[in-house]
């Protein structure tokens, strides 16, 4: 895809109704032949909105109209590539665990979670949240109030749990896992949140819930980690390897070599991507054809379609 296409798609699909900054960035560097020579530069897979965006509100540009952010970003272009250079869109939402709750509180309990694009590892805590759903009550940790407290929208036959899920073992698996001890980690995570989304900001939370129980996080490439990372999963416990937009990230051949070692391993398979990144064949229609929604699927049968960032459950009927 076209570096102006990438960044038009992002505008219309992705910040429109989000962020009216990202929205306008977007929209401001497809249309600019300057910045798109920049990133021509890059190799394709660093120039990406996300990245981009991010590196630049991690070098000191701040949130603001597009002439503002484009004369920071050609002032600060060597500080700004160099960051995407280094980092990668590792964005750790702790809500894209709410549309994975109602299927792991129906898996045989406790479980053990396997994540792959783990980042920092924090949705491997979905047990340790609060939740709530549409006007339903909510759920806390059996333990007290959760860390924090997950909204999401709900429409369709959503199978509510009434309890949250026991999780006894806790791994991932990342290119490059992000330490929430490391200052400069926590700094990036929190510059991947978009502006205007202050309900994301439960990511210091999600953050203090990693440092007092760190995860099992393995550095390296998912294909090549994934069979002896499930080996160590505890027998007594239901294996259950998942993922959150992370498969737009391989190219054809890795997620197709994904998708076949994962239906051979013990235990169950939750993704939660975009349509494009997992071959489902057909789909019902899409509850908002403006936005791009994942897919949430248990063992590669779809179930729901649901935000980017976990904000919104469309089950299926």
């Amino acid at each position: 895809m076209a570096t102006a296409e990438l960044y038009t798609e992002f505008a219309s699909a992705q910040a429109r109704g989000e962020s009216a900054c990202y929205l306008a960035w977007a929209q401001g560097v497809a249309a600019d032949r300057e910045l798109l020579g920049l990133l021509a530069q890059l190799p394709e897979p660093k120039r990406q909105p996300n990245l981009l965006f991010a590196a630049a509100r991690y070098t000191g540009i701040a949130p603001g109209p597009f002439a503002d952010f484009r004369a920071a970003l050609l002032a600060s272009w060597p500080q700004v590539r160099s960051v995407m250079m280094m980092r990668r869109t590792q964005t750790n939402e702790a809500a894209r665990c709410a549309p994975l709750l109602p299927l792991l509180a129906a898996l045989p309990q406790p479980l053990a979670l396997l994540e792959v694009g783990a980042s920092a590892g924090l949705c491997l805590y979905p047990d340790r949240f609060g939740y709530r759903y549409g006007d339903l009550p909510p759920l806390a940790p059996a333990s007290g109030p959760g860390a924090a407290v997950i909204s999401c929208a709900i429409e369709g036959p959503v199978p509510v749990p009434a309890a949250l899920p026991e999780v006894v073992w806790r791994a991932g698996i990342d290119l490059n896992p992000l330490d929430v001890s490391n200052p400069a980690d926590v700094r990036w995570l929190e510059t991947l949140i978009w502006p205007e989304q202050d309900d994301r900001r439960r990511l210091a939370a999600a953050m203090a819930l990693a440092r007092a129980d760190p995860p099992y996080l393995v550095a390296g490439d998912l294909n090549d980690k994934i069979g002896d990372v499930a080996s160590q999963a505890p027998d007594d416990a239901t294996l259950v390897i998942f993922h959150t937009s992370v498969l737009g990230y391989l190219d054809a051949a890795g997620r197709s070599a994904f998708t076949t070692t994962v239906r051979d391993l013990p235990g169950y398979w939750i993704s939660n991507e975009i349509p494009s990144a997992v071959a489902f064949g057909s789909l019902p229609p899409s509850p908002d054809p403006t936005r791009l929604l994942s897919v949430l699927a248990q063992d590669g049968r779809p179930v729901a379609y649901a935000g980017l960032h976990g904000q919104d459950l469309h089950w299926f009927a």
